[in-house]
């Protein structure tokens, strides 16, 4: 079968190493376009030292796109993290068509940061789906779903490089496999279940300490590490990482530091509190909470936010 694998970054050389290693009929790649300033994409590099043929469009909605991609005589297009919006003109060229990761399981959580919010909504699983796309936004039907827990202080870097990734390559190696024996299913998807969540970007994660303590918990690890969930402390970004509930810990008005120690700075919320092992200043470091707050000034019962 003629494979034509379209990803990016980490994930999508894993996904492109995982089908070399089975001798896999690779015939190109598709990767997204160079990014002036940042390194470039672990998946092109890995292509090109494989002397795979390595694409970059700009846009997937152009008939010279398609023309060139059918030029390949592509019987399946594997996309491995896709952020690019791809239309059915393209979609559609490979013999068998093409299918996508998600990790979410779809219908829920659609949208580009579909590992954050299940985390920041408290959820206590989620998943990864693999699924034939269309012109909706991960809207397509169902090929196979993994599912995953969510522990009490995974965070989003947990669960997608401890779970969801290694999962992930193993269900786009058994998802073609399925594709070739013909037996790879096209569930629909129950649009009544369908979610939606966009960018988890840093104006969604700025924390409210009246909120419970299980809410900021839940905020802090699901944008730990990015975007980060953060404070304003003396006109200044405080972001805050690897957070634990802290049961037993003193009453304090919310965002009042209640404690500062070895483990971290322990801070109040709604009928509890949280404590966060490392903090970063704005244009510093990530660091130990307790030296973070040193070099602040910070003392016992001043508040956060």
């Amino acid at each position: 079968m003629r494979i034509v694998v379209h990803g990016q970054q980490a994930f999508g050389k894993a996904v492109l190493e995982a089908l070399l290693e089975r001798d896999e009929d690779v015939i190109a790649v598709y990767v997204a376009p160079d990014r002036e300033g940042y390194p470039p994409d672990p998946l092109k590099e890995f292509a090109l030292e494989r002397d795979l043929p390595v694409h970059q469009p700009a846009s997937y909605k152009t008939p010279e796109v398609w023309e060139a991609f059918r030029s390949f005589s592509p019987d399946l297009c594997i996309m491995a993290f896709v952020k690019l919006i791809v239309p059915e003109e393209f979609l559609n060229i490979p013999t068998h068509g093409s299918i996508q990761y998600h990790p979410s399981l779809l219908p829920l959580h659609r949208g580009p940061s579909s590992i954050n919010w299940p985390i920041i909504q408290g959820v206590a699983k989620t998943g990864l789906s693999v699924f034939w796309p269309d012109n909706g936004l991960d809207t397509g039907p169902v090929l196979l779903q993994k599912e995953v827990d969510i522990g009490p202080d995974d965070t989003l870097g947990t669960v997608y490089f401890d779970k969801l990734f290694p999962l992930g390559v193993g269900a786009m190696v058994e998802a073609l496999d399925l594709v070739k024996k013909g037996k790879a299913p096209r569930i629909e998807q129950d649009e009544s279940e369908a979610t939606y969540e966009s960018w988890c970007v840093a104006k969604e994660v700025e924390i409210d300490w009246s909120c419970s303590a299980q809410a900021v918990h839940n905020l802090i690890r699901g944008a730990d590490p990015a975007p980060a969930a953060w404070v304003s402390v003396g006109g200044q970004i405080l972001q805050l990482f690897g957070a634990t509930r802290v049961d037993g810990a003193a009453v304090g008005a919310p965002g009042e530091i209640l404690a500062i120690d070895e483990a971290g700075l322990t801070v109040a919320a709604e009928g509890g509190a949280v404590r966060v092992a490392r903090l970063r200043a704005e244009g510093g470091k990530k660091l130990a909470a307790a030296e973070v707050a040193a070099d602040l000034g910070m003392v016992l019962g001043d508040r956060l936010g």
